[in-house]
């Protein structure tokens, strides 16, 4: 009797040990991504990197804060008209585009959340599209011509 109710004591314990893993793996998976310093106008930001089609998508949804160094690149495969919006996001953002040189072509500034579902897009093609806190275009001189330095290659973090 004692037997099986250790066996059973011990695969309770297991069973929990593998639901807190799992959780804590989904918490701490968007701090996993691949990041790269990036210099943008006067800003030196750390950005995590988003390349795959569900990264992207993800984005920054659900973040409650954005340091100012912070920022989130999104890589494409080509270049085109990468439209942008706020779903589930929870904070304001400033929104810059960048063509396959790294040249700014287009920001939207201070994009509030609740203009979900409106989709922000380029005039210009773009490659790339960083997010940052709201106001750091404004406080670091960033603007259209300007551009941006990183190397991709670079890339540190698990996925990197």
């Amino acid at each position: 009797m004692s037997l099986r109710k250790d066996a059973y004591s011990w695969g309770l314990i297991g069973l929990v040990l593998l639901l807190v893993a799992i959780a804590a793996f989904f918490v701490i998976r968007p701090y996993m991504r691949p990041r790269v310093t990036m210099r943008l106008g006067d800003a030196v930001l750390t950005a995590q990197v988003a390349r795959t089609d569900a990264e992207r998508a993800k984005g920054l949804s659900g973040v409650t804060h954005l340091g100012k160094n912070d920022a989130m690149l999104f890589v494409f495969d080509g270049d085109g008209k990468p439209g942008m919006w706020m779903k589930d996001m929870k904070i304001p953002i400033d929104i810059i585009w960048l063509d396959a040189n790294k040249k700014v072509v287009y920001i939207a500034k201070n994009v509030s959340p609740d203009t979900y579902p409106e989709v922000f897009t380029p005039k210009i093609d773009a490659r790339y599209v960083v997010e940052v806190a709201a106001g750091t275009v404004e406080a670091d001189n960033i603007a259209v011509n300007r551009t941006a330095l990183f190397d991709l290659n670079q890339a540190k973090g698990v996925n990197g």
